[in-house]
């Protein structure tokens, strides 16, 4: 399994769009991501290269495992 690492925020904003995430607001360079069944919104920073920690945090947010991650971020 690959590592995980900084990506483009646009990239991973795609990877939630695709599983039903959408875009709720932005404070400044943070925005709000919300789902109907998630009980905390995903927050993705507008940055060139988001940390592999925020990543890491939204995708357990977001309950989506690893080999989704890079399945999704492949197509």
């Amino acid at each position: 399994m690959p590592r995980i690492i900084p990506i483009h925020w646009r990239e991973l904003e795609k990877i939630f769009l695709k599983t039903g995430w959408v875009f709720s607001r932005q404070e400044g360079s943070h925005r709000s991501y919300i789902k109907s069944d998630a009980l905390r919104p995903v927050v993705i920073p507008a940055y060139d290269e988001v940390p592999v920690a925020v990543i890491r945090n939204n995708l357990k947010t977001a309950g989506i495992s690893r080999e989704d991650y890079f399945r999704l971020l492949q197509s």
